[in-house]
This record gives C-alpha cells, structure tokens and sequence, in this order.
C-alpha cells in the first residue's frame, strides 16, 4: 500500500524545512505568498491531504456536527438534515450523520463514537426506546454542546426545537369531526415520548371541544410502524363501536390501515376517514392520497443548527434553554374528503 504523502516529502522535494511547509499550509503570514503558492502546488502534486484527526487531537475540538435520527429513510428526518447540512455548510461545519433505528443502545453507542471524535456539538432526536438519559447527562457533564429537535427529553439548560404536536393533534382531529366523524381512532406512539403524548393530548382537546366522550379503548399505542397500522386496523374494527374516523401520529401507520380497510372493501374515506401526520411523499401517491398534518422539516433543521452554533461558539458556559416552537399544517386530501 502507498504511503500518504507527508510534509516531510513536500519539504524534501523543494528542499526547505517542514516548519515553513507546515506554516504554509495553515495559511500563516509568516510565510510569504511566493513560497507558499510553490508550497501548495507541489502538495496538489504529491497528492498531499491535511491531517485534520491529528488537528483536531491538538485543539481538542472538530469542526464537525453529529447528528443522530431514528430513520433516514423517513421523509421528515432527511428533509431536517437538509436543513442542518445546508446551515453548517455555510458556517464552515461539517456534518455526521447516525440513525439510531429507534434502538437505545445503538444511540447511546453513537453518542459515544461521537463524543470519542470530539464533535464540536449534537443535534439529536430520540430514539423511542429512550427513557434512560444517562447518556446524555454524560454528554452535558463532558461539556460538549448539544441540541434537541422534533422529539426531545427534559434535561435542565438544554434546548429543543420542535413543532406544536397538541396543535397538530387537535386540526387532525378537528378536522375528521367537521366531515361528520364520531367515533374517532388513534394510533399513538410511546407516551413516554412527548411527541406522542402532546398529539393524542390534541385528540382529546378536540373531542372535548365537540362534546364527543373520550373511549381510551379507541387509543391504540405501538411503534407505527405499517404492520402495526395494519393490525390496529384490525383491532378498531374489531370493536363495538362503528369507527368512521382514524387519526395515525404518523403517515406509516395510517398507510398500513389503509392497506387493511381497502383490503376488507371498505370505502375510504365515505365509511371511514383517515389523517396522519408527517406529510411522508408516498402520502401524496397512495391511492386515495392521504389527508395529513405537514412540519416544517428543512426550517428546523436551519433553527436547530444555528442555535447549536450559537452554543458552540459561546465564550461563556451559562447556558439558557430555548423551546423553539414552530406550527405545523394540514394538508387535506382524498382520504378524508367526504
């Protein structure tokens, strides 16, 4: 295997010291531009690269952002990376990006590789199974800048950014009752999860406000994934009531019933009407197209990012925790139209 170029070789090649090769490269005015345009195209010839691992051992920090979602392939997490990785590039940052696929361990493992490379912050969004912060207490403890966005924990002097889960909850469900809807499903999430608390709390706000009873049997909990769309379909119509409506904290789930109902000839949406939440793409495709509660991905990627900037280039440690809170909107479609 071929040795990687050194500033050693490039020294020896133009017969001058290394100090002044090295002085070169970081661009310093110790060295005059003449030598160091000599310097930087016998380097693009060599094929030299920067150590920048062995930098950032020096200065004990990268220029580097770790940011960890539960799924990439989820159109929401990629249109938020979006966001961060368009906002880093512009402050001069790079970007990692880790999916924890909703495992705890997998996520506190990434924290660790993360923090082992001395990222300059995290942008992170938890996985469902977290309900130990241990891992996260450590990464405040060492001191390393970090950030929530879309689904956080409650850690004092950390911030989050999020959208109005209670607000998106209550326009779904609003929205299923003023097309004549009264028994109402919904396919929740972990509670211990705010995300999924904060959207059946919007349920239940919106039951509320029409004088519709709340049936917790009707309340459906799971990892939404599409089989568990699928079977809780099965489930709600199981039941005594006549469900004529679903609301799915997710669009996965809702397409999973959806799936089932169609399955079992019953019409979408004039015997059951259906919203999900997250404005997936195949949302749009599926047939009919779903009715479902859109957030704003790529601007709270930008938020999310700018803010860990901040942080990360505070000279002070007192920190202040900001809850940035964005709305979100529903977007009507076939599966609900009446």
């Amino acid at each position: 295997m071929k040795n990687k170029t050194t500033i050693h070789d490039i020294a020896k090649a133009l017969s001058i010291d290394a100090s002044t090769v090295s002085r070169a490269l970081n661009n310093s005015p110790r060295v005059n531009q003449k030598t160091k345009d000599r310097i930087l195209s016998k380097a693009n010839e060599l094929g030299y690269q920067r150590n920048l691992l062995a930098s950032n051992l020096r200065k004990n920090k990268t220029n580097t952002i770790g940011v960890i979602v539960p799924r990439i392939s989820r159109h929401f997490f990629s249109s938020v990376i979006s966001g961060i990785e368009e906002a880093a590039y512009d402050a001069g940052y790079n970007v990692i990006i880790c999916q924890s696929l909703e495992q705890l361990k997998r996520e506190r493992d990434i924290v660790g590789t993360l923090l082992a490379n001395r990222v300059a912050g995290v942008l992170l969004s938890v996985s469902m199974e977290t309900n130990d912060y241990d891992h996260l207490l450590n990464m405040k403890n060492n001191g390393t800048p970090f950030l929530f966005f879309d689904r956080h924990c409650d850690i004092e002097g950390i911030s989050s950014v999020l959208i109005d889960d209670v607000q998106g909850g209550f326009d779904a469900t609003e929205h299923l009752i003023l097309n004549g809807c009264k028994n109402i499903g919904h396919f929740s999430g972990p509670q211990k999860l705010s995300i999924y608390k904060n959207r059946l709390a919007g349920y239940i706000k919106a039951l509320e406000k029409y004088k519709i009873p709340y049936r917790p049997e009707l309340v459906l909990r799971s990892s939404l994934m599409e089989i568990d769309g699928t079977e809780g379909a099965k489930t709600l119509l199981s039941l005594p009531h006549k469900i004529d409506g679903l609301f799915s904290a997710n669009d996965i789930a809702a397409i999973g019933a959806m799936k089932y109902f169609k399955n079992e000839g019953i019409r979408i949406p004039d015997e059951i009407a259906i919203v999900g939440f997250s404005n997936e793409p195949i949302s749009e495709v599926i047939d009919p197209s779903l009715t479902t509660i859109d957030q704003p991905g790529f601007q709270i990627g930008q938020i999310s990012t700018k803010l860990l900037l901040e942080e990360i280039n505070k000279s002070s440690n007192l920190k202040k925790a900001n809850k940035t809170i964005l709305k979100s909107s529903l977007i009507e479609r076939d599966s609900s139209r009446k």
